[in-house]
């Protein structure tokens, strides 16, 4: 008997009828760890924290007067959510497990719901002008997951701006290259301009950057494996024109061009 043969016919005796339940199986990669809901706890008490040290830091302009209340609103009942929907086993991205990837994007999501008053103020706009029109759905696993779609749109008059709300918590500020890809397509479809506000949390400042005025020439895309490995651009520093222990700036200030 050949190599070959005697491998498939051994592997075969051990149960397995093809290679990959084999490896899987030896790997131990099909045995699933059950989610740990007091790490998710302590978690979701730690981006808490993260909002309340935010909030002590920032500008009067920018100050919530109720912690508590925002997170009920915008931690606790989201993850509620995600768990009636049974989604927590199914957030594995790049390996991650589910308590990671949860954590990260509850961070993101209560970043982005905190500064949006602050981005009412920015483009003088009412706060209820300010739709979520992002792919996130809490109860889907196929829209949860990533998409390079925006994640706020504003009406400033008869001119509509997505915006793209983006946060770092390590000090390195990337946009990813298809976020940018989709901004330009909007806005040669519909003429509508794509705006990524990207929160440095780590060094206390915003930039604000118009997406589909950014030339492939212009920046040097990347690939970065804190970014899920995909391709992406280092904001410059010349896009952060809002530091957050100064009071919220002026449209006009951001130079934004449109």
């Amino acid at each position: 008997m050949n190599p070959a043969s005697y491998f498939k016919e051994y592997r075969q005796v051990l149960g397995f009828s093809n290679q990959s339940e084999a490896k899987e199986f030896l790997s131990g990669k099909d045995v699933k760890p059950n989610i740990d809901y007091k790490y998710i706890d302590a978690l979701n008490s730690r981006v808490e924290d993260i909002i309340s040290s935010i909030n002590t830091a920032a500008h009067d302009s920018v100050k919530l007067r109720d912690i508590d209340a925002f997170a009920k609103k915008n931690i606790y009942w989201p993850f509620g959510v995600i768990r009636e929907a049974r989604l927590l086993p199914r957030l594995n991205n790049q390996g991650r497990r589910p308590e990671e990837v949860l954590f990260s994007w509850l961070r993101g999501y209560a970043i982005s719901e905190y500064f949006t008053p602050a981005f009412s103020e920015i483009f003088e706009v009412p706060l209820a002008s300010i739709s979520n029109i992002g792919d996130d759905d809490l109860r889907n696993i196929e829209t949860f997951k990533r998409s390079p779609k925006a994640d706020l749109e504003i009406k400033i008059g008869r001119k509509i701006v997505r915006v793209e709300v983006q946060s770092g918590f390590q000090g390195i500020n990337d946009i990813k290259e298809h976020k940018v890809r989709e901004s330009r397509r909007v806005f040669e479809e519909k003429g509508i301009c794509t705006i990524c506000i990207h929160v440095d949390v780590y060094n206390g400042q915003v930039a604000f950057v118009r997406l589909d005025h950014v030339e492939e020439n212009d920046v040097h895309f990347v690939t970065r494996q804190q970014m899920e490995g995909q391709s992406v651009f280092q904001i410059d520093q010349n896009y952060f024109k809002w530091r957050l222990l100064d009071k919220v700036p002026n449209l006009n200030e951001l130079e934004l061009g449109f």
